[in-house]
Formats: C-alpha cells, structure tokens, sequence
C-alpha cells in the first residue's frame, strides 16, 4: 500500500468532519479586537475561548511594549541558538525574575511550551531506558508525547487517583532497583480540560514513602493561582517540593514562550542537554523584552482580583441554575451535557448564531461517545454583564437539548455556508 492510501482512507477521528466542521466547528475564525467580545461569522459574539486570563494580551501598556520592542529590534535578532550566538542580558534578566518569583534556583527560557516541555522529560530520563515515568492518565498532549518518546517502562496513573498512583509507584520501586535507575512523577497544576488542580499535595506525600521526582506543567495556574500568583505549588503550599516546575507565557502572559525552573544543577544540566533548544533558534528579543513587561503586570493582584471575581460569578451563576461543571477548582470552566455529536454541532451553531456567544466545544473521541463539553475561558477582560448574558443563553440551549430539538435533522448547508 502506498503510504498516502492509508491516510486519505483514513483522516482521522477529527479529520473525518473537515468538510462540514472547518471554518466553524474546527478551526474557526475569531476576528478584531483581542477582547471580551470579538466578531465571529460576521457578527459580535462574547468569547469565552480565548486563554487571556488577566486580560493582558489586548491592554495599552502591553500593546505599547509590543510595539516598541518590535520597532527596536525587529524579529529577527538574537540569531542561532541561544549556546551558539542567541544569548543576552535580557533573556538571562527574565531567567532571573521568573525563577524567583516561582521560589526557584534557577530557571531557562522555552521558546515554546509543547516542544519544549517534551524536549524537558526527553532531557532528563536515561536514554537507556533504566528510568520510570508514572503519569496521570490526563495528562496534556505535549507532556503524553515527552512521555511516549521514551524508550524505558512508563506507567499511566488513574487521573488524580493517588491510590492508582501508589500502586504503580511500588511497581516502579521494584523496576529501578534492578534498574539503578529513577523514577519521575509527572502532574499538572491545573487540568486544562476539566479544570481541577492536580492533587499535588497528596503527590508530594508519598515522598516520604517513595523515591521519586516531581514534575509539574503548570500552564493553567501560573499567574492566576496562589497568594503571588506563583501557581497550583503554592495555592497548595507544596512549591517547594516541585522538583521541575513548567509554565508556558501563553496563558497569563498571554504571549509566546515557556520556561522550566527548579535546582541551580538541573537546569543547567538542560541548559546543555534539551535538543529542542541547542538546535534551534533563541526566542526573538520582542518576545523576550514585552515578556518583562508582561511579568511586572503579572505581579499587580488587580488583574487578578478582577479575573477570580468574574470566575466565581460565572461559576456561582451554572451552579445556581443546576449546571455541572465537574470538580473544577481552577479558572478553566467546563459545562457538562449529554448528547451526541450531531446535537453538540447543533447546539453549538444556535448558541454562536442566535445567542451570540462563543465558547468551546469538546466531543468524542477527545472525551466518551454521549458526553459534551462546553469549555468556558473567564478573564480579567470580561463583565458582569457577559456572565449574565451567558447564563441565560445557557439555560435556553439546555432547555432545548434536552427537549430533543437538536436531534432534528437539518441539512449542514443548512447550518453553515462556507
């Protein structure tokens, strides 16, 4: 067979709706304005899809920053890799200021989460395969795929299930002693599909049992969670027990790039070992100089303040009308319904058209076939107003789902003219 055959027989469980889905359910188009409500298919909409969680990704001090570190140094300085010839005072200064206020040693710059959160656990296990990775079950794409790249046992623990992860633990214990090798634990802060924080507290108990390190991809929570802002660790005061602590600038900082962070010794061991970094290009000084930028805001509890106001209200607002949004104890708000595909398609093109509203939506196979998921981002940006808006255009697409109206069979033309 040739190599094509197979995938234009088989597109994929997404890639098989392209033809009715993209340009609306799929890869949609958002226009205008960075903000609370933006124009989709040519009207205004709310938009609850959008991970600008303190609002800062549209606000005048960081437009300008934008603006005048473009203008300084343009996209292309520093060239090569930041070991080869990409290094500056600036890069090493954000270094500084992030590792400090996460209460670490040290920290490096990632050009982006994804890649770079793999090329961390590709860095830091044997490449012979004598290590242990458990995980939970939920863990993000990027930290699934780090993990799938390594040659050596790994064990997938119930999501947030501690015994499952006790279990597995002494699975591990029992391989590494043959082994000499170690064992890593990998949670996240905060689960970005469901929005419950990782139970790190109880993770970092099973220390005193077990021998293994921590790693933490707290994307969600940096910037929004804990008395600073310093993420899931400390909300719940284990911080320091993060043995590599991860977050990316795409979310809070509404922004490109990442970084890890944790003792002096290990990241300077990624310094000179993460391939995703030594061969490839240093992340742009625009990127680097608005990050700082980015970062002092960060530290102003207002945007916070104003974020977990609109957060509790949203949240407060589904629960009171009988919504359930699962065990979210995060901003991430998922709104849980029952149906099928066809009808979560349905749903969600009169809750766009009629309802003007904009949100996410999660069906099979990324979750069980009879489930939906509308995955609701709350920012710093949004108003009372909004969340009320929504709340009542919730309560009128449950009422019709659950009267049936959406298994009525419509023409998808009928739905959506490309």
């Amino acid at each position: 067979m040739d190599l094509f055959d197979r995938i234009r027989n088989n597109p994929g469980p997404l890639g098989q709706w392209s033809e009715i889905a993209e340009g609306y359910w799929i890869f949609p188009k958002l226009k205008g304005e960075l903000a609370n409500r933006m124009e989709f298919n040519g009207k205004e909409v709310i938009c609850w899809s959008v991970n600008n969680y303190l609002g800062l990704g549209n606000h005048p001090a960081i437009r300008k920053a934008d603006t005048e570190a473009a203008e300084r140094w343009g996209l292309a300085y520093p060239m090569g890799s930041r070991m080869m010839s990409g290094n500056t005072e600036m890069h090493e200064e954000l270094e500084r200021k992030l590792a400090a206020f996460v209460s670490k040693d040290a920290s490096y710059l990632l050009n982006f989460g994804y890649q770079g959160f793999m090329s961390v656990i590709d860095a830091i296990l044997s490449p012979r395969g004598r290590d242990v990775i458990v995980y939970d079950a939920e863990s993000h794409a990027c930290l699934v795929d780090g993990v799938r790249m390594y040659p050596g046992k790994r064990f997938a623990f119930k999501h947030n299930d501690i015994a499952s992860l006790e279990k597995h633990l002494e699975s591990a214990s029992k391989i590494v002693e043959k082994t000499k090798g170690g064992i890593l634990v990998i949670s996240e802060g905060v689960f970005g599909m469901r929005g419950d924080q990782g139970k790190l507290r109880e993770i970092v108990a099973l220390k005193e049992k077990y021998n293994f390190r921590l790693l933490v991809d707290d994307a969600h929570g940096f910037g929004v969670l804990g008395e600073t802002g310093a993420g899931a660790g400390e909300e719940q005061g284990v911080q320091d027990e993060i043995d590599i602590y991860i977050a990316t600038f795409a979310k809070s900082m509404a922004s490109i790039g990442a970084f890890v962070a944790g003792d002096k010794d290990i990241i300077n061991f990624l310094k000179y070992n993460m391939r995703s970094q030594i061969y490839a290009k240093s992340l742009p000084m625009p990127f680097v100089q608005s990050a700082l930028v980015r970062f002092e805001m960060l530290k102003d509890q207002s945007h916070k303040n104003k974020l977990w106001e609109n957060v509790n209200a949203l949240q407060n607002g589904l629960k009171e009308k009988g919504f359930d949004i699962g065990n979210t104890n995060s901003c991430v708000t998922p709104v849980y319904m029952h149906g099928s595909v066809e009808e979560a398609m349905r749903m969600v093109h009169d809750l766009r058209e009629n309802h003007r509203l904009f949100c996410s939506i999660v069906v099979y196979p990324v979750i069980p076939k009879g489930m939906i998921i509308l995955r609701l981002i709350p920012t710093a940006s949004h108003t009372l107003q909004d969340i009320d808006e929504t709340l009542v255009a919730f309560e009128a697409i449950s009422s019709k789902l659950k009267g049936g109206e959406y298994k009525k069979e419509v023409a998808w033309e009928e739905l959506y003219q490309k």
